[in-house]
């Protein structure tokens, strides 16, 4: 068994994918998976909030709640950007203010940071 079969399980076929063994079963991944569905989303906070429970009852919990529905979507990906720790080291700020800044740096700034960063790092 493995996650597609669980996820599979709780989306549409509503059959018993955990019927030897909870192994598999990672409350934080499935829960994320079905927070990328606006009819999905409440479910999966439910679970959220109750991490303490037996995964068995999760994974029932989320099998007779959620509708049957086909479900897919894309994992999200971490954006990699070139000049994040460069921008982090010239003001002296956090990745989380660094993403805002870098959105209002003209691209002749951006070069400009990176140059200072890569001299600075050279030495």
């Amino acid at each position: 068994m493995n996650l597609s079969k669980v996820l599979e399980s709780i989306n549409y076929t509503k059959e018993d994918a955990l019927a030897d063994n909870d192994k598999d079963y990672v409350p934080f991944v499935v829960n994320r998976s079905l927070s990328y569905f606006i009819d999905t989303i409440a479910y999966a906070n439910q679970m959220n909030l109750y991490p303490h429970l037996n995964k068995r009852l999760q994974y029932d919990y989320l099998r007779n709640a959620v509708r049957k529905k086909r479900r897919f979507s894309k994992w999200a990906k971490k954006v990699e950007n070139d000049c994040l720790e460069a921008v982090c080291f010239y003001y002296g700020c956090s990745k989380v203010k660094a993403l805002e800044i870098i959105g209002l740096l003209s691209q002749d700034q951006k070069t400009h940071i990176q140059t200072e960063y890569e001299k600075l790092q050279k030495t």
